[in-house]
This record gives C-alpha cells, sequence and structure tokens, in this order.
C-alpha cells in the first residue's frame, strides 16, 4: 500500500511536471463538488480555461476565497465571464471567479463606486494589493449566472500570475473532491486519407467499426491502406457524481509501440485557445456539431500541449508492411480506453472519391493572399488560417461570398466593399454585414473613407453592406407612471435591436447618472434603489439605448417612492 501511494504520488508528480501545492487552496463553493464543465474540454474557438462547478441549479450560493491574497482585478460586463473576480496569492497563483451574481461586503462597495465614479455598466478595474485583502475561506461574492452563462454555476480558474497561464485545478489536490471510477467513452474513431491516399477504398474520412474485447479493451477493423493517412477521436468522460459529458484528459497515439501523437490538458496559455479549430475536425464539427479530435497534423500550429513524432502523427502505409495503431484515452484519474488498429498495405482503387469542394481560387495559409472582383476585396495575412485549401470567392449583386465557414480561421482578415449609393448622411449607418443562410444580418464594426468601407472579420461566410436607421426599442412590463412605488426594490426595463444591435444604455434619475445590470439573454436592465440614488417623492427617470451605429431611443417616465 505504501508503494502503490508513492507511485501514485510520483506518478502525479510526472504529469504535472511542476510540484503544485496540494493542501493550500480550498474549494470556492461549501457544497459537494459537482462538475457541469471540466480544464480542456473542448468549446466553440476554446479550450474550456477551468472548471464550472454546478450550483444546485440556483443563484446565491456564497462563493469563499480559496486561499489567502487580494483582489488584483475585477471585471463587469453583460458578456463572456460576466461578474468575475481575480485573486492573487502570495505563492505566484491567482484565482478566478466567473459569472458571480454580485460581489460582497468591500469588494461589492469598491465595484458600486467604482461604476458611479466612471458612470459605465461596464468596468474593470485592478485594486493596489493592499486595497481589497482577503482571508482562505472569506466570503468574497455570491454565485450566479452573469455573462455568457447558459446556467446558473460558478466558473473557478487557476492561473499562473506572472505567465497568467491557465492550470488545470486537479494539479492543486482538487482530485480529491471527486471520485472517478469509469473509463473515458469512444463513440467513434475515423481513418483519414491524407494528400490523394486511400484508405478501405476510400479518399474520404471512415468510421471504423469498433469491437469490445475480452480484456476490455477495443479492436477496429482494419484498415487497408495506401500513402499517408491519419486517425481521429471523438471521446468525452464522464465521473461518477455529476453525469456530465467532460472532456478527456489525455489522448496518445502509438504506432508499432511507440508514441506518435498525443497531448493531455496541464497548462497552457489563452493565446493558444483559437487552436482548437486545428485540432479537431473542423468540417465535420460545423456540420454535425461531432467534435472529432485529430490525431495528427498535415501542417504544424503551435499548440504547446502536443507532444508528436518527426511525421507529426502522419503515417505513411507502404507495401509489405502491417502496422499496429492503438489509442489511449485517459481521464486524470488513470481510467483509460485502448482501442488497437491494424493496418495493411493495398493498392486497390478507391470507390469513394474525394468529396468535391465549389471553388475557383486556393489559397496558401503560409504567405499572404488577396482576392478582388468587382468592387470588393479580401485580404487574408499569412497565418490566417491553418491549412492550404481551395477557396469559393464570388460576388453575386450585392453579396459577397468568401467560402463557407466549414474552413476554420485563425486570426482577423479583411474585407472592403466600394459604394457609391449612400449619401454623407446614411454613411455613418452602413456597416459590412455577415449575411446567414436564413438571410439574418450580423453586425461587424465597419470604418468608411470617401466611399470604401472595410471590416475585420474571423469567420469565412457570406457579408453584404447593410444599413441601419432603425433605433432601438424600451418597454417596460408594467407602467409606473404617476404610481407610487415604494414596496418595489427595482426598476426593470426591456431593450431590444432589430438592426445593429445595442451598444450603450444609460440611465438617469432626477439628472444623477445611475447604473444599470444588462442581461442579454433575457433582454433587460435593472436599477437596483439600493444604491441610494432615488429620492424621497417625486422622481424623474430617463432610459437612453444607443446602437451600434448611433440610433437611439429615449424612455422617460416618472414616479413617486418613499425611502421611510
Amino acid at each position: 500500500m505504501r508503494f502503490f501511494l508513492f507511485f501514485l504520488l510520483i506518478s502525479r508528480a510526472v504529469i504535472a511536471q511542476t510540484v503544485y501545492p496540494q493542501d493550500y487552496f480550498q474549494p470556492p463553493l461549501a457544497i459537494p463538488m459537482q462538475l457541469s464543465g471540466n480544464f480542456g474540454e473542448l468549446r466553440p474557438n476554446h479550450f474550456h480555461a477551468g472548471f464550472d462547478f454546478k450550483t444546485q441549479q440556483r443563484e446565491g450560493l456564497e462563493v469563499h476565497a480559496a486561499a489567502d491574497g487580494y483582489v488584483s482585478r475585477i471585471k463587469i460586463s453583460p458578456f463572456g465571464n460576466g461578474k468575475a473576480i481575480y485573486i492573487n496569492h502570495p505563492n505566484g497563483f491567482t484565482t478566478v471567479y466567473c459569472h458571480l451574481q454580485t460581489a460582497t461586503g468591500a469588494i461589492e462597495a469598491y465595484i458600486k463606486k467604482t461604476h458611479y465614479k466612471e458612470q459605465s455598466n461596464e468596468i474593470e478595474m485592478f485594486p493596489q494589493a493592499n486595497e481589497l485583502v482577503v482571508k482562505k475561506g472569506d466570503v468574497i461574492a455570491l454565485s450566479g449566472n452573469s455573462g455568457s452563462s447558459e446556467g446558473p454555476h460558478l466558473h473557478f480558474e487557476f492561473r499562473d500570475t506572472k505567465t497568467e497561464k491557465i492550470i488545470n485545478p486537479m494539479f492543486f489536490g482538487f482530485d480529491k473532491n471527486f471520485k472517478d471510477t469509469k473509463k473515458p467513452i469512444v463513440s467513434a474513431v475515423y481513418v483519414y486519407p491524407l494528400d490523394g491516399a486511400t484508405a478501405n477504398k476510400s479518399k474520404q474520412p471512415l468510421m471504423l467499426n469498433l469491437s469490445l474485447q475480452k480484456d476490455g479493451t477495443y479492436l477496429a477493423n482494419k484498415v487497408l491502406a495506401n500513402g499517408a493517412i491519419g486517425f481521429g477521436v471523438s471521446a468525452v468522460d464522464y465521473d461518477n457524481v455529476s453525469w456530465n459529458k467532460n472532456g478527456a484528459f489525455k489522448i496518445q497515439s502509438y504506432l508499432n509501440g511507440k508514441a506518435s501523437f498525443g497531448y493531455q490538458f496541464d497548462t497552457y496559455s489563452f493565446d493558444e485557445m483559437r487552436y482548437v479549430n486545428a485540432l479537431i475536425d473542423y468540417g465535420r464539427y460545423k456540420k454535425t456539431s461531432q467534435r472529432v479530435q485529430k490525431l495528427f497534423m498535415k501542417t504544424p500550429y503551435n499548440l504547446s500541449i502536443i507532444k508528436t513524432d518527426a511525421t507529426n502523427g502522419v503515417i505513411t502505409v507502404l507495401p509489405n508492411l502491417s502496422s499496429t495503431y492503438r489509442i489511449e484515452v485517459a481521464d486524470y484519474f488513470g481510467n483509460t480506453t485502448i482501442i488497437n488498429i491494424p493496418i495493411a498495405f493495398d493498392a486497390s482503387s478507391p470507390i469513394v472519391e474525394k468529396e468535391k469542394v465549389e471553388s475557383n481560387y486556393f489559397v496558401k495559409a503560409n504567405k499572404d493572399n488577396i482576392f478582388s472582383k468587382e468592387n470588393m476585396t479580401v485580404t487574408f495575412p499569412a497565418g490566417t488560417f491553418y491549412d492550404d485549401f481551395a477557396m469559393n470567392f464570388a460576388v453575386n449583386g450585392a453579396a459577397l461570398t468568401v467560402h463557407d465557414d466549414t474552413v476554420p480561421v485563425h486570426s482577423s482578415f479583411e474585407i472592403t466593399m466600394e459604394s457609391d449609393k449612400y449619401s454623407e448622411e446614411q454613411k455613418s449607418k452602413v456597416y459590412i454585414a455577415s449575411l446567414s443562410s436564413s438571410g439574418r444580418l450580423g453586425y461587424n464594426s465597419t470604418s468608411v473613407k470617401g466611399n470604401l468601407y472595410a471590416t475585420k472579420v474571423r469567420s469565412l461566410g457570406k457579408y453584404t453592406l447593410a444599413m441601419d436607421t432603425t433605433a432601438p426599442t424600451i418597454s417596460m412590463a408594467k407602467s409606473i407612471e404617476g404610481r407610487w412605488i415604494s414596496n418595489d426594490k427595482t426598476i426593470q426595463l426591456s431593450i431590444s435591436d432589430s438592426g445593429s444591435g445595442i451598444k450603450s444604455y444609460n440611465g438617469y434619475l432626477n439628472g444623477n447618472w445611475i447604473l444599470f445590470e444588462y442581461d442579454y439573454k433575457t433582454r433587460k436592465i435593472t436599477h437596483h434603489f439600493s444604491d441610494g440614488i432615488v429620492a424621497e417623492g417625486a422622481n424623474d427617470l430617463k432610459v437612453i439605448v444607443t446602437d451600434q451605429v448611433g440610433n437611439a431611443a429615449t424612455f422617460e417616465t416618472h414616479f413617486f417612492r418613499s425611502q421611510k
């Protein structure tokens, strides 16, 4: 037993490659820890940066400081992490608490003071080390559902304070809070013929049949191929308690017993997040929502967690040679699912040809590319894409087609459109819009110089010029005009915009700016009378909402309130 414990500690240290403190940090919630999302889980355009802790499907649970330290950053936004608090700790790590309902005590007072000082609903603050000191276990906030949260929970992260790299919370002893004896579930394994190769008489990716063996491993049907091939796997993991689909911690492939391609989710930087689109079969994901993690790189990319052989996981199948390919999918606790795939050479002609792509241009990923047609131009700087590809580029009337969104984009590229159809007064209302398949317009920040409109975007698809001259709408579910509302704790209004979208919203009581909190999921803004701005007796309320191109709407009413 002693040997086993010693081996376990050593193996964990090897996995992490850094000795992290095991008993320094406490859980941020005083309830049993259950995950709705784990570290490294595959998300749209990013890897998940921490743990999502369940909060019993409700808001308002006390959130505790994980250790002594000071609040180093606070960000309040209706999007992303919502209300977020960052705490720097003296041992060189930072903990992050997101989607909060509200901060508490001195932290909340600091936030509220800043809101009114800056007269801004969205703020970011960087307190000094002596301003908001906290002790381990202090209640710093209440859990919530703010920002881009899809339900009440607490998003919790560890970061290296100096480098800002995010770190798997399991390394800090949080594994003691979970029980997991379940192996990851592999739902699919694919073989990818590359560069004109054939696999099982197909030039297109094929899903392999898997059969469970007596020893608990899986055996795939034999891959008969010629030329270069790669493999991909779709997998999820469950623990014993939460029953949520989580991501696998480690995936490693072997060719004839030698490590070929693998990665584990231990630590990485925010600059690497978007490489999730290179790691997965992005086209399949956009078409089917299935995330297949590729175990090869046609073109190398700088995702630091990947460890690969000289071929970047690409296997060249040659005559008279047979190989065995093995995939191991593991969770943090060592539960492992193993798939063995026999490979042999086959010179048979393909039955399934490569999928045809509508295209009239070719994009080189490592070079600058400029394409123009009529009055529209697209400029791709080198490094915009992960791989070379055949692109469909066309202009049809007022619409520009830049391929489609099945090809991932790593960094922004520029679109310009020239038009003389708008007057000088109209130009400020015009923008380059994304055009969905249903005809819905999406706003992109656009500059104009003369008759030339320009924007930077990060997605392929259709674009067109659009003009928005319609102001936002503001409404109140139940009128308070001339009424006494002494028992109400808040004022709430609904705001929306059918064109370019809402840019700003500001409220005033008796001419004084007041804080409104915006929940874009419900399209409501809320002011709390506890801010202390409301006057005894008569009050005049004004709310101004402005959209992205400057159209503004004003709502005014008056009411009475007693504070006694």
